[in-house]
């Protein structure tokens, strides 16, 4: 601001024809605030959706219960989901599940160690289940709370995109270590793949159910251990001759 003294009159250098002063301003703060308000109401419901779905199920749990539990109006609710199904997609879509983890998007082919490759993303797949409260709850849900129907659509294509993604970087792994000379030649590399992804997703589907099912935290060291260690025997005994049969029948 400055003083033109021909004129005496004060002058703001920012003033101009449209200039609205201190209302405008104001308006602009009411914005930011109900939308920062409108963000935390649409993160309380979502908060409140993953307790209540998985406490109830998604089918026995209607928007008037989470509206009810989150302390908010039903049309609050409508306000930020279309319907129940636009509401349980947006739960799951703000969650990075365990197998999208940086630690799953590991090239083992392009590891010195191959098969350290894949233990190392089996046991961190394993951990981040462990370790994420709320990636636990989402599992959950989806797996032990949820039916198949074609709503949830969106949902299950991301699931089956993300387990055929971790089945591939599994497989090329396993090709990788084979060619490296860990595991036997003989490995039938597609079929353990889906074992290890099989063994990932029965344990995380049991320990979400039933946290005291098994310390995953303290066992997933052992338990990917014990399977990698299978796969390094010779799991496909060579077939014998049918003269070596005959001299054994005999």
């Amino acid at each position: 601001m400055y003083v033109c003294k021909e004129n005496s009159v004060t002058l703001n250098p920012y003033w101009h024809p449209g200039f609205r002063g201190p209302a405008l301003l104001w308006n602009n703060k009411l914005v930011r605030r109900t939308k920062d308000e409108a963000l935390e109401t649409r993160h309380r419901i979502l908060d409140v959706a993953e307790r209540v779905f998985s406490e109830r199920g998604v089918t026995r749990t209607s928007l008037a219960d989470i509206a009810k539990a989150a302390g908010v109006t039903r049309g609050a609710v409508y306000w930020h989901f279309n319907d129940k199904a636009d509401l349980f997609c947006s739960m799951f879509a703000r969650v990075t599940m365990p197998m999208e983890s940086p630690a799953c998007q590991t090239d083992h082919r392009a590891a010195a160690d191959p098969l350290a490759s894949i233990r190392n993303m089996m046991i961190g797949i394993l951990r981040r289940t462990s370790e994420d409260p709320q990636a636990r709850r989402v599992f959950h849900v989806v797996f032990h709370k949820c039916e198949h129907v074609d709503e949830m659509k969106p949902v299950w294509r991301r699931i089956n995109e993300m387990r055929a993604s971790c089945l591939l970087r599994i497989e090329e792994g396993l090709r990788a270590a084979v060619a490296k000379g860990q595991l036997p030649r003989t490995l039938d590399a597609r079929r353990a793949a889906f074992g290890l992804r099989a063994l990932l997703d029965g344990l995380i589907s049991n320990w979400v159910m039933d946290p005291d099912y098994l310390p995953v935290e303290h066992e997933a060291n052992r338990l990917v251990d014990l399977f990698l260690n299978a796969l390094r025997a010779n799991t496909r005994p060579a077939l014998r001759s049918v003269k070596q049969r005959a001299r054994i029948a005999a």
